[in-house]
């Protein structure tokens, strides 16, 4: 059986991981060389790390951060922000990125998946999906959460994978930074639609609130209001996961 994976999230904005609510009011939560590291020792499973102003500023994610945190970390790395093309993805792949994730630019241009994935292989190719309810249905956002797609969640996430996307990172806007738990019927939905690996992201308070995310659908949980705020640690989350049932890595 597919162990459930703890992917601590870093998002990272002038070299610095920050973190904020609803991806507003950004505070400062300390150096991604270090924490990754520290979340590396605490047992992650893996590593995000999303440059969150990328997109915004017109640029590729922090390629220099990238290649200092791949020589302090040995566990999976994906890495999104800023990527628009094949070159962008293969430049953060050989910083040391072991996964690379878009948004923006494979909704404007589809074709990026396809060719993401005949390149570097659907395993490098995350498809991450930002999303809000608005009249009962689960719409896609784009740059950094600014800007509102005429694009339905759960159908997205199904053409992702037809063309050939290996993950889905989903997350919900009106959950981040709350900490009021993970949106369990857009993740039900989207978790029905396809059969990808989904990464549920977006609300995370508890354990309780991972467990209801494994419960629908998800394959691993995303965090990192609990972690940065040092409320408890990846470890003490894994082994509360674990008594409680859920296979995870130890």
């Amino acid at each position: 059986m597919l162990k459930s994976r703890v992917i601590p999230c870093l998002d990272v904005n002038d070299g610095r991981v920050v973190k904020g609510v609803k991806f507003q009011n950004l505070r400062d939560a300390g150096c991604p060389v270090e924490l990754s590291f520290h979340y590396e020792e605490q047992g992650a499973d893996e590593l995000v790390l999303l440059d969150v102003t990328a997109t915004r500023q017109e640029r590729i994610a922090m390629l220099e951060t990238v290649d200092k945190v791949r020589k302090r970390l040995s566990i999976p790395l994906t890495v999104g922000g800023g990527i628009k093309t094949i070159e962008d993805a293969e430049r953060l792949l050989n910083a040391g990125a072991d996964k690379v994730s878009i948004n923006s630019a494979a909704v404007r241009n589809p074709d990026l998946i396809v060719d993401m994935a005949a390149r570097f292989g659907a395993q490098c190719t995350v498809v991450a999906i930002d999303a809000k309810t608005t009249d009962g249905e689960f719409q896609v956002l784009t740059r950094s959460g600014t800007e509102a797609e005429s694009l339905n969640a759960v159908e997205w996430a199904a053409t992702a994978q037809r063309l050939g996307a290996g993950e889905i990172l989903l997350t919900s806007f009106d959950r981040d930074g709350t900490r009021d738990g993970y949106d369990l019927p857009m993740l039900s939905a989207v978790t029905e639609a396809c059969s990808l690996p989904v990464i549920a992201s977006g609300g995370a308070d508890s354990v309780a609130h991972m467990i209801e995310a494994f419960e629908h659908g998800a394959h691993a949980v995303l965090a990192a209001s609990i972690f940065h705020d040092g409320n408890t640690t990846v470890m003490k989350v894994k082994q509360e996961l674990d008594r409680l049932g859920v296979h995870v890595r130890i």
